[in-house]
């Protein structure tokens, strides 16, 4: 009999383990029009941002305007980076300082995408993710193929639960893709 139970938690373990690593896929939204948004045109008349004395800038001009709020603050120091990896696109919307950050990083292929979140918890340029609850995503793209050295301009809205708060980070970004 007791032998029956452990069994039974043994595969009870293993199926909600198999549980936690499933992933939230949603088809993005493409808009061949976005490139004419306001905010899309204001990025290219401001500075990058600098987040930490040695940095090499990827784009003379502002990668994005994105505001995460949460149950206490909001930040909007954000910066985009793109590019391939196999046969994924990777856009990375952080504001590592090469000491801590935060951020997502949204992983696009064959018309479909998921969102991991940055650990804000890492430190000296590690990149680890955080497991969250998600409330809502939503990906819009400039176009549905790219291609290493094309011009990226998107939006994004995703809400999800971390810990104990709420995030919800919002806004648009524009990169060329390496």
């Amino acid at each position: 009999m007791i032998k029956n139970y452990l069994i039974l938690f043994v595969l009870t373990m293993i199926i909600s383990c198999k549980t936690d690593e499933k992933k939230s896929y949603d088809k993005f939204i493409v808009d061949q029009n976005i490139i004419n948004n306001d905010t899309i045109k204001l990025l290219s008349k401001y500075p990058e941002l600098k987040l930490f004395e040695d940095e090499i800038f990827e784009s003379k001009t502002r990668t994005a305007y994105i505001i995460e709020t949460t149950n206490l603050f909001k930040i909007d120091n954000y910066k985009c980076e793109t590019f391939y990896k196999n046969d994924t696109l990777n856009i990375l919307l952080n504001n590592s300082n090469e000491y801590f950050g935060n951020g997502i990083l949204i992983k696009v292929f064959d018309g479909e995408f998921f969102i991991k979140d940055i650990d804000p918890k890492t430190l000296h340029r590690e990149r680890k993710f955080i497991k969250t609850s998600l409330v809502y995503q939503k990906l819009i793209l400039n176009k549905n193929n790219f291609q290493k050295n094309d011009s990226i301009y998107g939006f994004i809205h995703y809400n999800t639960k971390v810990e104990s708060f709420t995030k919800d980070f919002r806004g648009y970004f524009k990169a060329v893709i390496k």
